[in-house]
C-alpha cells in the first residue's frame, strides 16, 4: 500500500533529495567515502556549501549585501540569537502562535518588546490585521506560517521598519522580497532538508551594532566571516538541502512551486468546506495556511475523530492527527507532497463520510 506523508515536521522530502542523499551516504563525489565520514574542510564539501548558497540566492532572488548561513540549533536557537545580535533598544513582535510566543519570550531577555497584536484570544485561528508597528523599534518580527494552527501570512508586510521573519515552514513556497528584511531564518525540516540544519539569510550591514558581549558561536558575524564553517556544520543535512534546491530549480523555481502549492491547498480546502462532516479550524480564507491544513469534525460528529484517524491511517494517510493544542486533523502540504496524495486524502474523507 502506498503511504502518503502528511507529517508536520520532520516531513516529506522529494524522492530526488532522498535518492541523491542515499547515493552520497554510500559514495560521496566519487571519493570512495560516505558523506557521513568526509571532512567538512574537504574541497568536495566546500563545493557543496558554495553551490547551496548560490542556489539559495538564485531561487529567492536575494540581492547583494546578504549572506546565507547554514547553522545548527534549529529555529529555537534563532529565537535568542536574533535579539542577542539585533535588539538594541526595543523590538516589535506579532504573536500568532506557539512559535511566535516562544520567540517573544526569548527576546524579552535582551530588551524591551512591544507585542503589537496577538490572536491568542481565539486560540490563534486568525492573523491580526489592525495593528501599528512603532517607528522607534529596531525591527519587527513575525512568524510567516503557523504549523500548529494552520494560519499563514503569504505577503511580505509593509511596515515602517526593517523586518525579521521565521519562515521555517513555508520557505520556497512563495516569492519573498528579501530586501524588506534584515534577517530571515528557519529550521530546514519542512521544505528544505532533514532536521539538523537551520538557514539564515542576513543583511550584512545590520550586524555588529549591538553593544552587548555576544558569545562567539552566537554572533552572526562569526559565521558570515567563516562561511558557516566556524565549527563543523551539519554536513549531511546541508548536502540534502542542496539536492532539494536543485530539485526546486528543475521544477521551474519558486513561482512554479507556489502555483503547485496553491492548487493542492485549494483541492483540500474545497473538500473540507463542501463536507457535511468536516470543517476548517481557520474561518477566514485569507488567513488559511497552504502548508498546514487544519480541520476538525463538526460538533455532531466529534466522537468520530479517532475513528477517522484510524480509518485514514489504515489507508496510508500518515501523520494527519492534529496538534494537541487544536485537536482534530492536520494535513501538511509541503512543497514535496504530490497532488496525488492530496486527492487520495480527499477520497478517504469522502469514503468515511459516506460510511457514517
Amino acid at each position: 500500500m502506498k503511504k502518503h506523508n502528511f507529517y508536520a515536521g520532520p516531513s516529506i522530502m522529494s524522492q530526488f533529495t532522498i535518492e541523491e542523499t542515499a547515493k552520497a551516504v554510500k559514495d560521496f563525489a566519487d571519493m570512495g567515502l560516505s558523506i557521513l565520514e568526509i571532512s567538512h574542510r574537504s574541497k568536495q564539501f566546500q563545493a557543496v556549501m558554495d553551490e547551496s548558497v548560490a542556489l539559495f540566492k538564485e531561487l529567492l532572488e536575494i540581492p547583494e549585501g546578504y549572506s546565507v548561513l547554514f547553522l545548527g540549533g534549529g529555529a529555537s536557537l534563532q529565537f535568542a540569537m536574533v535579539p542577542m545580535n539585533m535588539l538594541i533598544h526595543k523590538a516589535a513582535y506579532l504573536d500568532t502562535g506557539v512559535w511566535a510566543s516562544k520567540a517573544i519570550k526569548e527576546a524579552k531577555l535582551f530588551g524591551e518588546v512591544d507585542v503589537v497584536a496577538s490572536s491568542k484570544d481565539r486560540n490563534y485561528n486568525y492573523i491580526p490585521r489592525d495593528y501599528t508597528v512603532p517607528t522607534d523599534v529596531d525591527y519587527f518580527h513575525y512568524t510567516s506560517n503557523n504549523t500548529i494552527y494552520g494560519t499563514e501570512i503569504r505577503k511580505d508586510p509593509d511596515v515602517p521598519v526593517r523586518m525579521i521573519a521565521d519562515m521555517s515552514s513555508d520557505i520556497f513556497s512563495r516569492p519573498v522580497d528579501v530586501a524588506k528584511y534584515d534577517l530571515i531564518y528557519g529550521g530546514a525540516q519542512k521544505n528544505l532538508a532533514p532536521a539538523g540544519v537551520t538557514f539564515v539569510i542576513v543583511k550584512d550591514d545590520t550586524l555588529g551594532k549591538a553593544d552587548r558581549v555576544i558569545p562567539t558561536m552566537l554572533n552572526y558575524e562569526t559565521h558570515v566571516k567563516k562561511g558557516s564553517m566556524f565549527n563543523t556544520p551539519p554536513v549531511l543535512p546541508i548536502f540534502s538541502a542542496l539536492q532539494t534546491l536543485k530539485y526546486y530549480k528543475k521544477l521551474g523555481g519558486v513561482r512554479v512551486i507556489e502555483k503547485m502549492d496553491m492548487d493542492k491547498a485549494e483541492v483540500l480546502y474545497n473538500a473540507i468546506d463542501g463536507s457535511k462532516m468536516f470543517m476548517a479550524t481557520v474561518p477566514n480564507h485569507e488567513d488559511r495556511s497552504i502548508m498546514n491544513v487544519c480541520f476538525i469534525m463538526k460538533p455532531e460528529y466529534k466522537d468520530l475523530e479517532k475513528d477517522f484517524i484510524d480509518f485514514a491511517t489504515e489507508r496510508g494517510m500518515m501523520g494527519i492527527k492534529g496538534h494537541r493544542d487544536v485537536g482534530g486533523f492536520r494535513a501538511s502540504l509541503y512543497n514535496a507532497l504530490p497532488m496525488e496524495s492530496v486527492k487520495a486524502l480527499v477520497e478517504v474523507m469522502k469514503e468515511f463520510e459516506a460510511k457514517h
